[in-house]
Formats: C-alpha cells, sequence, structure tokens
C-alpha cells in the first residue's frame, strides 16, 4: 500500500474517531451548558473559524460565485436548519446519557440516504441495498414493539442528516465554504435564540463567567478539526473507502455510551442492534464492490 493511502487512511480514521470520542467527551463536559446553547455556540464559533481558515486558504471566490445565486441561498439554509437540528438532538443525547440511541442514528442514515437517492435522486438499489433498507425498518418496528417507542432521537439523526446529504448533492461546493455558508444564514437564528436564553437568565456563556465561557469558544474547534481532516482523506482514498471507515464514528459512541456513560443495554435493545449491524455489513460489502 503506497504511503498517500496509509495516510489518507489516518486521516479519516483520525478524524471518525475525533468525532466519536473526542468530540462527545468534549461536548459531555461543557454540559453545563444546555443543548439549545451548545447548538448555538458551536454554529456561531464555527462561522467564525470557517472565516479565518477561508481567508487563511485564500477561499473567497468560490464563496462568492455559491453565494450570490439565490437558489444556493435557499438550498444551503434549509441544509443549514438539517444540520443545526442534527448538532441539537446530538447534544441533547450527549447531555441526558442517551449516546446508544444517537449512534443507532448514524449506523442508518447512510442506509437510509441510499434509500432517499432512491426515492428522489431516481438512483439505483441493487438487491444487497435494498435488504440493508428493509433489514433498518424491521429493526425500527422491532424497537416500537419491544421497547413501546419508535428511537426518535436516532431517527432524527439519522433522517436530518440523509436529507442534509440530499440537499448538499445538488451544490457543487467544498465541505468547509458549504458549512460556512450554512452557519452564516444560521447564524440570526442562533443569536436570537441567544438572546431568548439571556432574557430568561439561562445562559452560561457571559463576562461573569470567563472560563466557562472560554470553554464554549472551543466548540468551534472541535467541530472543524475532523471536517478538514475527513475530506482530505476522503480526498486521497475515496468514497468507498472513506464511508466504510467513518462507520468508526458510532462504534465509538456505541462503545462510550456502555462504558464511559454507563448506559444499561438490554437484550432487547441489543438484539435490534444487532439487526442493524447486518445491515450495515450488508452495505459495506456493497461499498467494497465499488
Amino acid at each position: 500500500m503506497q504511503q498517500k493511502q496509509i495516510s489518507g487512511i489516518f486521516y479519516a480514521a483520525f478524524a471518525s474517531l475525533w468525532w466519536g470520542v473526542v468530540g462527545t467527551i468534549f461536548f459531555k463536559f461543557v454540559s453545563f451548558a444546555s443543548f439549545i446553547e451548545l447548538t448555538v455556540h458551536r454554529t456561531i464559533w464555527t462561522a467564525v473559524l470557517l472565516i479565518v481558515t477561508t481567508s487563511i486558504y485564500k477561499k473567497w471566490p468560490e464563496f462568492i460565485k455559491i453565494f450570490k445565486k439565490r437558489k444556493n441561498q435557499l438550498l444551503l439554509f434549509l441544509s443549514g436548519l438539517l444540520v443545526s437540528i442534527n448538532w441539537g438532538t446530538w447534544l441533547y443525547a450527549v447531555s441526558v446519557n442517551r449516546l446508544l440511541d444517537s449512534s443507532l442514528g448514524y449506523y442508518i442514515y447512510p442506509i437510509i440516504s441510499v434509500f432517499l437517492g432512491r426515492v428522489f435522486l431516481k438512483e439505483k438499489l441493487n438487491k444487497n441495498q435494498f435488504i440493508a433498507v428493509i433489514l433498518v425498518i424491521i429493526s425500527l418496528f422491532y424497537f416500537l414493539i419491544k421497547l413501546g417507542e419508535l428511537p426518535w432521537i436516532g431517527l432524527t439523526v439519522a433522517i436530518t442528516f440523509s436529507i442534509y446529504g440530499l440537499i448538499r448533492k445538488k451544490i457543487k461546493v467544498s465541505s468547509d465554504i458549504g458549512l460556512l455558508i450554512e452557519t452564516l444564514l444560521i447564524s440570526p437564528i442562533a443569536i436570537v435564540l441567544f438572546i431568548y436564553l439571556l432574557n430568561l437568565n439561562l445562559n452560561v456563556f457571559s463576562y461573569e463567567q470567563p472560563l466557562l465561557s472560554f470553554y464554549l469558544f472551543w466548540s468551534g474547534f472541535v467541530t472543524l478539526v475532523p471536517l478538514f481532516l475527513y475530506t482530505l482523506g476522503f480526498k486521497i482514498i475515496g468514497i468507498g473507502p472513506a464511508s466504510m471507515i467513518l462507520f468508526l464514528t458510532p462504534t465509538s459512541q456505541f462503545l462510550l455510551g456502555i462504558t464511559y456513560f454507563d448506559e444499561t443495554l438490554t437484550f432487547e435493545k441489543f438484539f435490534g442492534f444487532i439487526i442493524i449491524w447486518i445491515a450495515v455489513i450488508i452495505y459495506l460489502n456493497e461499498l467494497r464492490k465499488e
């Protein structure tokens, strides 16, 4: 294997583990702030840092080219809303120790993406991909029957991220510039939410809490490091291997859930995960063929 390929695998794997381990532990550490305030800070500070990196890498011409089209503004506003809901749901799961539920969402979202691609983009769905989709549906019905409710955290995470990917397929833009425009368009909503928290005296970020406020600032950095590393790895090794490596994220979150978060994994829930893992294995086997 060439040194360049090894580097690509390392970047993608490190980014995936960062999302799954470093990001999870960090956001658990700062969960003294509500998940709403964390989503606000993650949005705003990510936008601020992306302005800096866009200036450093001199990518403003790409920004202007994408942003000047009204259609792109609308699509990226919608995708920005979706990623904010995704972040907020995941941050809620972290704050209340329901990481198993969020890991479920990241396991099934690529399979849901395949299904949505078939429905909305008329992409081909082969037999094995169809089986993977059916297994995910079966697992959801199983959770509903055995646990008495659908895993709404996992479903929200999976559906928002899947639709997000569907929208982003309609715009040819680099991941960092796309996220910059998304966070800039969503920032006014984030600021309004922060003012709302301020009026209710529910905010942590303030001049009176400089150390805690400093911790919240790092939410942007923690978000961007894996994005840049994964993008770099993706460019080197391609979509198939990078997508397979990305499953390190939900796997590490699952393991953190039953160890660091001390979540209870009942037999019924574990059996539901087994069905999902079979679907994931089938999906990964199809990626391997590409």
